[in-house]
């Protein structure tokens, strides 16, 4: 018993972690070039994750594994933080929170194509319903709405979905916290070669508030996030500690509305509920 409270305490405290990337990545694109910010974080992250590991002694991944590390790494590394970072220069951050109660179905749609489950019939009916909600709240939503914006999320969510997905192939080796940080070292070198090629012109025209998501970003969404939300799942279970995730279009609408002042209008709110409610059901099915 006290096992599963730790497991959901663990993951709970990575979904409101995971929350307030968006939030953070909007302000910290205020000031720094999305390639920056991109590269940037994950170059901070890694020096971190490789301490963690020389420390801690990690085994190295075979050669065989570095393909999958790869993809997490495209994933959730570079493809993920890019994209969104690119798309936060068109929308709202609290628009962009609509697209994260996708994320754990893409998650589950990737996990179905590459371990060839059979999901039942009524997976993809609301697997649909979801998708179409999501899809007429943003191209709908009056002000906020931008169709480069909304592309760039909807493949962030694609890529980051792959990312999980595959990440939790390999999490069942290494624990999770050793795959992202692998993933994170494996990344460096070309990481460190873009954000000097994308060093800002001036520093001294980049706010505090920019550096203050530089630093969520780097510290917490990249790396700290993902310590307590793969325990989480090794403690409580993958099954019903993930369903935590839920949570975080929620907790993000939140950040948004309350950090930086963004109005959230009560379809944002309502098309979330029924994104939510379609992953649940998606989930259940599959």
């Amino acid at each position: 018993m006290k096992s599963s409270a730790d497991g959901w305490i663990s993951g709970l405290i990575g979904v409101i972690i995971f929350s307030g990337s968006l939030p953070a990545t909007r302000v910290a694109v205020s000031g720094f070039s999305p390639l920056f910010l991109t590269s940037a974080r994950a170059v901070i992250a890694a020096l971190l994750a490789a301490m963690l590991l020389i420390a801690l002694r990690q085994k190295k991944p075979d050669r065989s594994e570095l393909l999958p590390l790869g993809i997490v790494a495209a994933g959730v590394v570079i493809g993920f933080p890019l994209l969104t970072a690119i798309a936060l220069q068109h929308i709202t951050s609290a628009h962009s929170i609509v697209f994260i109660g996708l994320l754990p179905l893409a998650t589950a749609i990737f996990a179905v194509v590459r371990g060839g489950e059979r999901p039942k019939p009524l997976f993809w009916l609301f697997s649909i319903v979801g998708s179409a909600t999501v899809a007429g709240s943003a191209f709908g939503h009056e002000g906020n709405a931008s169709p480069v914006g909304d592309i760039l999320m909807i493949c962030a969510i694609i890529v980051c979905g792959l990312g999980y997905a595959e990440g939790a192939k390999l999490a069942r080796q290494y624990g999770g916290w050793q795959v992202i940080s692998w993933a994170l070292v494996f990344a460096a070198p070309a990481m460190l070669l873009i954000a000097i090629a994308t060093l800002p012109s001036s520093w001294a025209d980049i706010g505090s508030s920019a550096w203050m998501g530089l630093a969520y970003v780097s510290v917490f969404s990249m790396l700290i996030g993902f310590v307590f939300w793969y325990r989480g799942l090794a403690i409580g279970g993958t099954a019903s500690v993930g369903q935590l995730q839920l949570l975080q279009p929620f907790l993000g609408l939140a950040f948004a509305g309350l950090v930086l002042h963004e109005p959230v209008a009560w379809t944002m709110i309502a098309a979330t509920g029924v994104v939510v409610v379609c992953v649940m059901f998606a989930r259940r099915f599959a």
